[in-house]
């Protein structure tokens, strides 16, 4: 078996047109597929990035909130590849998204930086 690269990441949402507003108008995701399904009151919604790979972004009623931030046990944090971390922080700040200073990688050099998406879900802008 050989593993060719992450295909999608799933999140859940609490307030699902706020989240698909997020991704969509702000992080500029592509909408591939929205779906309604109608016996789990829920909605399903592919994203996907320039490389082709996707966000699914699911509602589902009752879902309990995220526990602690970021240090709860599973997924800690979703980063995003860009060209310039610097420009892409300029960005969000210009759409109210509250963005943490960059930082340097020790290890490789880079530029990275934190912001959260609606629901506090750690995101990181990582550049190549």
């Amino acid at each position: 078996m050989e593993l060719l690269g992450i295909h999608h990441a799933a999140i859940i949402c609490s307030n699902y047109p706020r989240s698909k507003h997020f991704y969509s108008e702000i992080l500029k995701l592509n909408i591939i597929n929205e779906h309604y399904r109608k016996k789990r009151n829920s909605y399903k919604l592919d994203l996907v990035m320039p490389d082709g790979s996707q966000v699914e972004l699911f509602s589902f009623e009752g879902a309990p909130s995220r526990p602690s931030y970021p240090e709860a046990q599973g997924l800690r944090h979703l980063a995003f590849k860009v060209d310039n971390v610097t420009k892409a922080k300029e960005y969000l700040e210009s759409k109210s998204v509250a963005v943490e200073e960059i930082r340097i990688d020790e290890i490789t050099g880079k530029k990275f930086t934190f912001f959260a998406d609606p629901d506090d879900l750690p995101l990181e802008l990582y550049e190549v």
